[in-house]
C-alpha cells in the first residue's frame, strides 16, 4: 500500500528485509488481498482492490495489538503514524489511494502542451458560427469563453473570439478553445453539485451535466486539469462500493481509474 506499485520477492527483500513465501502468497491470493503475476522467474505482488479496502478498514479501526514486546514497539510506531494520517484524511477528505499514489499517476507525462504548439484534437460538436480568419499569433493570448447568450465576435490584433462556440488564437486555434470551454463547463457542473467548499463530487453525477460534450474531450480536459493546483482527481478508496455506472464514468489517468473530483476555491 505504501509503495503503491508492483513488487517481486528480491525487491521486497532488498528494500524491506521481507519475503513472501509460497504459503503466504497462496493465502493472501486466496483472500483476494493481492494480485500475483510473473516477471521472468520471479513472482510479482500488487495490492488488489480488496487489499486497498482492507488497508482502509485497518486505518479506520486501528492496527491490532501483538503479545510480543518487539512487535508491540514496532506496532506502536505504525499506530502513531496511522493516527496522524487518519487525522489528515478526515480533515482533507483524501483517500489512501491518493496519499500513497505514485507521482506518475498524479501528473502523467505528455499531457501538458504549450499554447504556441499546434494541438490536434477532435473538433467539438457544437452549433456552427461564423469565425473570422485569425492573424498569426505573436504571443499567448488567454481565451475568452461564453457559455450562454447570443454569439458575439470580439477581434483584437492577435485573436478572434466568438463567444459560445469557438475561440481561435494563432496556431493553437480551436483545440485550445475547446479545452478551455470544456474546463469551464466542468467547473460550473462541479459548483452545481458540490454541497460545500472543497467537497468531493462523483464523476457519475458530473458526466450527465456534460452529456452534450464529446466523451474524449471531457476526458482529455480532466487529464489536463489534474495538473492544476486547485484540482484533485482520485480513485474511490472503497472499491467494493463501485457500481458499473461508477466504473463507466471514471477517467483513466496513469493506468488508474479516477472516480472523484475536488475543485478548490
Amino acid at each position: 500500500m505504501a509503495e503503491a506499485r508492483e513488487f517481486t520477492n528480491p525487491e521486497l527483500d532488498e528494500q524491506f528485509g521481507l519475503k513472501i513465501e509460497k504459503g503466504e502468497r497462496e493465502h493472501l491470493h486466496r483472500l483476494k488481498l493481492i494480485d500475483v503475476g510473473k516477471r521472468g522467474q520471479a513472482f510479482t505482488y500488487t495490492l488488489s482492490e480488496d487489499g486497498w479496502a482492507t488497508a482502509a478498514e485497518i486505518f479506520r479501526n486501528g492496527v491490532p495489538r501483538s503479545s510480543r514486546l518487539a512487535a508491540r514497539a514496532l506496532e506502536a510506531v505504525v499506530r502513531a503514524m496511522v493516527s496522524g494520517l487518519l487525522r489528515h484524511m478526515e480533515r482533507t477528505g483524501s483517500p489512501l489511494a491518493e496519499i500513497f499514489g505514485r507521482e506518475e499517476d498524479l501528473t502523467p507525462a505528455g499531457l501538458t502542451t504549450s499554447v504556441d504548439e499546434p494541438v490536434h484534437e477532435p473538433a467539438p460538436k457544437r452549433e456552427a458560427a461564423a469565425v473570422q480568419e485569425p492573424t498569426p499569433m505573436r504571443g499567448a493570448v488567454p481565451p475568452v469563453v461564453s457559455l450562454a447568450g447570443t454569439p458575439t465576435t470580439v477581434t483584437g490584433p492577435d485573436t478572434t473570439v466568438t463567444s459560445g462556440t469557438t475561440v481561435t488564437s494563432g496556431t493553437a486555434g480551436t483545440a485550445v478553445a475547446s479545452g478551455a470551454d470544456v474546463e469551464t463547463r466542468i467547473r460550473k457542473a462541479y459548483a452545481q453539485l458540490a454541497g460545500k467548499p472543497n467537497a468531493w463530487v462523483s464523476l457519475t453525477h458530473l458526466r450527465p451535466l456534460l452529456a452534450d460534450a464529446p466523451r474524449d474531450e471531457v476526458d482529455a480536459t480532466l487529464r489536463r486539469m489534474i495538473g492544476l493546483p486547485d484540482v484533485r482527481l482520485v480513485p474511490e478508496s472503497n472499491q467494493k462500493m463501485l457500481t458499473d455506472e461508477d466504473r463507466s464514468a471514471a477517467v483513466v489517468i496513469g493506468d488508474q481509474a479516477k472516480h472523484l473530483i475536488l475543485i478548490g476555491a
